[in-house]
């Protein structure tokens, strides 16, 4: 495993910004770390890259420890985080060489001209950084996480502020860079960690309250079904719920419903509808999703 998280604490007096979180990303993994404002990512992430200690547990990168290798974890880390600090007055391709310099690169004259292909920044590379808009600045602090050719990469909302153009390119570029690297990545568009992801990691108050493939976690949650309908004529709901495992109708106007059920019945929904001499426009069946799976893991808890 590239990264290996074992009873993992911070604390800052008494109060735990993480608490005994264990887990794991191998090489070719793209782990999504996910949860609530103040749940522990940052934290999480801070300690992995070796900017804070922490105070319990253990964590391993590539094999070194954190706390007592952290030289050579640097060395193996690129790290994009939330808040990305660039230097405003540096030219494009003139930072990426300050960087380059800060790593004790080799000597290699196609290096930044191919990061900056790799990453789009073609058409912004002679510009100030303080001229870029924020989606390009972050192109730019991906380069520089990058610049090392690390085998870990931990992004730290890497898609905040890109429109929906950047939004696929960036998301394309995440995914072809797992392919010899293991990516720790976080971010609030759920659905774009939904798009990428192998693994889902959610916090919350500084615990892990799920962890594994997002198919996994669909087929653990709330079982409920979401069915949405469209009917010709308005219908009472409790012609609906006499349908077997139907729990609850909600009308969201005065032709549509949306129908809670223990199970998948839509094909004894459609009868009962046909049966009441009503007609059915359209039929949905909700899929279920990551957000879906981030609510009821996180929501209510004390």
């Amino acid at each position: 495993m590239s990264i290996v998280v074992d009873a993992l604490t911070k604390s800052y007096g008494q109060q735990n910004a993480i608490d005994t979180i264990s887990f794991s990303a191998a090489k070719g993994e793209i782990v999504g770390l996910l949860g609530p404002n103040g749940a522990g990512k940052t934290t999480t992430m801070k300690i992995l890259t070796c900017f804070m200690p922490p105070t319990s547990g253990t964590a391993q990168v590539c094999g070194l420890t954190v706390g007592k290798d952290d030289i050579a974890i640097k060395k193996k880390i690129g790290y994009l985080p939330e808040h990305n600090p660039l230097y405003g007055t540096m030219y494009v391709k003139e930072y990426l060489r300050f960087v380059e310099r800060i790593h004790q690169l080799s000597k290699d004259i196609g290096r930044i001209p191919r990061l900056i292909e790799l990453v789009g920044l073609g058409r912004e590379q002679n510009k100030k950084i303080s001229q870029l808009s924020k989606g390009y600045k972050q192109r730019v602090g991906l380069a520089q996480a990058m610049i090392h050719d690390p085998e870990v990469l931990i992004l730290d909302e890497p898609i905040s502020g890109l429109d929906p153009n950047q939004l696929v390119e960036i998301r394309s570029l995440i995914s072809n860079l797992k392919k010899d690297k293991t990516v720790i990545f976080s971010s609030h568009i759920l659905q774009e960690v939904e798009s990428i992801c192998d693994k889902i990691v959610i916090l919350d108050k500084g615990k892990i309250v799920a962890s594994d493939s997002l198919t996994t976690l669909n087929s653990t949650s709330d079982k409920t079904l979401t069915i949405t309908i469209e009917l010709l004529n308005g219908i009472s709901a409790d012609i609906l719920t006499k349908v077997d495992g139907v729990e609850r109708v909600e009308p969201i106007s005065d032709k549509e419903y949306l129908i809670s059920s223990k199970y998948d019945n839509r094909a004894q929904i459609f009868d009962q509808i046909v049966g009441s001499g009503n007609k059915l426009v359209g039929m949905t069946k909700e899929k279920k999703s990551l957000e879906a799976v981030f609510k009821n893991v996180t929501q209510g808890r004390k």
